[in-house]
């Protein structure tokens, strides 16, 4: 079967619902990074995602780039919130990706009130986008972030300018939390009535690594392993027609969350819980310093 796929927002970029996170190219070498794209590009995903901050993730995307351009939706992110230097690091990432424009630059995790008014400044971070958008280096601007307060932020960000995407957590755990559940939905219901694409991260989260871990790390959280339940948590945000998934960090996901995408099997909220019980998924978030990373 083939990825399931659906207009991103009011880019005009018919999407495959699954995106490529290419922040699981960050420490690879370029014969991995390119064998990892080939594996998303043939697997039907026409839209990668990627930020200034993702180590060599932009370098590692430029030779793949240079013969498949056209053919997917391309994101990169960035931290600063001061104009000037939202601009510089714009342009640093055109000169590393080795392209003239991106599809979508991010805003990336605008979550501390004081960064949010600064970004929102008239010489801020927002206005240097759009200027940079006039000029023709980006067709879109977006907004991401994670943490509980995440949603309720974005809701905030959309009363302040017109975002044509926005990226935050979803999963069964996090949902379970009421308030969050709460700004996520409105948020959602407000991305709805605008017509603005909704990414989703963390799909495929356990929770935090245990402080005695010792093992090998290819994200920041410690991914499902399970098979099933990794099929289960994929297929559970897709079920809901409105979001995108952003693969994980750690590309050995990858097959497993193209797979599950390509069933439509939509699974209960009695089979996630029993997974959660089962596994032992706890929320990454807590409003504490994982916040603001």
């Amino acid at each position: 079967m083939s990825l399931p796929v659906a207009p991103f927002g009011r880019t005009g970029h018919v999407s495959s619902r699954i995106i490529f996170g290419a922040a699981a190219l960050g420490a690879m070498s370029q014969g991995r990074a390119d064998a990892t794209l080939d594996q998303a590009f043939d697997a039907g995903i026409n839209h990668i995602d990627t930020a200034a901050s993702y180590g060599e993730s932009e370098l590692r995307l430029a030779p793949w780039l240079k013969s498949h351009r056209k053919q997917v939706f391309l994101a990169s992110k960035t931290g600063e919130r001061d104009g000037r230097a939202a601009r510089i690091e714009l342009e640093r990432s055109l000169d590393r990706l080795g392209i003239d424009q991106l599809d979508l630059i991010q805003l990336h995790n605008l979550v501390e009130p004081d960064q949010w008014e600064q970004a929102h400044r008239p010489d801020g971070a927002v206005a240097a986008l759009a200027q940079a958008r006039d000029e023709g280096l980006v067709r879109h601007i977006g907004v991401t972030g994670h943490g509980v307060r995440i949603a309720g932020m974005h809701l905030r960000s959309l009363d302040e300018f017109e975002y044509d995407s926005v990226l935050l957590p979803w999963n069964f755990t996090m949902l379970t939390n009421p308030a969050y559940r709460h700004d996520a939905e409105a948020l959602v219901a407000r991305c709805a009535e605008r017509n603005i694409a909704v990414q989703t991260i963390k799909s495929i989260a356990r929770g935090r690594w245990a402080p005695d871990y010792g093992g090998p790390r290819f994200s920041w959280y410690e991914p499902l392993e399970d098979p099933s339940a990794i099929a289960r948590a994929v297929r559970w945000v897709l079920g809901h027609p409105q979001l995108f998934l952003n693969t994980s960090s750690d590309a050995r996901k990858l097959a497993q969350a193209i797979a599950a995408a390509q069933h439509r099997t939509i699974p209960t909220a009695e089979q996630m819980q029993a997974d959660v019980d089962a596994i032992g998924i706890t929320a990454l978030f807590d409003g504490d310093i994982l916040e603001r990373i």
